[in-house]
């Protein structure tokens, strides 16, 4: 065989098990809420990006003699009051909820992150006016936003993700700015600005690396409560709308069975606590670890 194509390969290998082996060093040191979480948010992931091939059925189809079935080794959950396996629509139901949730989590991030940046290097009137906006927004939960854009416009994906978006950013660019303030004060800032370095370097070279990690702990905690959020919604008929499986919808759909089928409630409502529980607890980690690290810098 020519050693010349081998070396390649080989290479390529290594540096691929390298990666794995840093990536699990680095799961490994992290605190036990981080490890667990992490656990059981692959678990969801899993479950919901690979719906299509693990699910049993088709999740809309309906087969009314065999409505509310008990759990067999058919359909393993069991089916709904229309004969649907539940179990289909369990997996395929978390696609819209994760989705939204992420989507909306990435935006509010990215948007938050820099308008918390640029007040706290700025300061003066446009730091002024920005933490005042902020005050307004922060103070309207975005369950009643959502509701009240989704009674004007109607439910659908860009009207959820807005109104989510709309002052989900607000935690973000109080945190990046009180975080700007302190990473400010710092010598290698003052350096730069003598140096003569342009201001988006600053940020985007100096400031934003320093704030990134406690701000990517609070967007794993404000994925949680976007689930919930999410799923809140779909369960008051604001989110997907029927026959479309959702988490959210599948609590509403089985709250009349509840005495008779309690498992149509018990598998949603176990899935959205623990997709809700695993990015708590990652965030919870990433948290303890941050102030762990700042008390021993001390």
């Amino acid at each position: 065989m020519d050693t010349r194509m081998t070396a390649p390969r080989a290479s390529l290998q290594d540096a691929r098990s390298s990666r794995l082996a840093d990536a699990y060093a680095f799961v490994a040191s992290r605190h036990w809420t981080f490890k667990v979480g992490s656990a059981l948010l692959v678990l969801v992931l899993a479950m919901v990006f690979f719906a299509p091939w693990l699910a049993p059925y088709d999740p809309g189809a309906l087969n009314l003699i065999s409505r509310l079935r008990p759990p067999s080794a058919e359909h393993w959950l069991g089916t709904d009051h229309l004969g649907r396996d539940v179990l289909s629509r369990l997996l395929v139901g978390g696609q819209f909820t994760v989705t939204i949730s992420a989507i909306t989590v990435v935006i509010s991030l990215v948007l938050g992150t820099l308008i918390g940046v640029i007040a706290g290097r700025a300061g003066g009137l446009l730091d002024e006016v920005a933490m005042r906006v902020v005050d307004l927004l922060i103070s309207v939960p975005d369950v009643v936003v959502a509701i009240f854009l989704i009674g004007i416009f109607g439910p659908s994906y860009f009207t959820l993700i807005f109104s989510l978006t709309l002052v989900g950013w607000t935690p973000y660019a109080r945190l990046a700015r009180a975080l700007t303030k302190e990473v400010n004060s710092r010598e290698y800032i003052r350096a730069a600005e003598v140096l003569g370095m342009k201001r988006s370097f600053v940020i985007f070279r100096h400031i934003i690396p320093n704030t990134i990690r406690p701000i990517a702990a609070v967007s794993f905690l404000r994925f949680g409560h976007k689930l919930i959020t999410v799923g809140g919604l779909s369960y008051l008929g604001l989110g997907v709308q029927p026959p479309n499986p959702d988490w959210g919808l599948m609590l509403a759909e089985a709250q009349p069975y509840l005495e008779r089928a309690p498992l149509l409630m018990i598998a949603p409502g176990a899935v959205i606590f623990l997709a809700a529980l695993s990015v708590t607890w990652i965030g919870h980690g990433m948290e303890i670890e941050r102030r762990g690290a700042r008390v021993a810098g001390q």
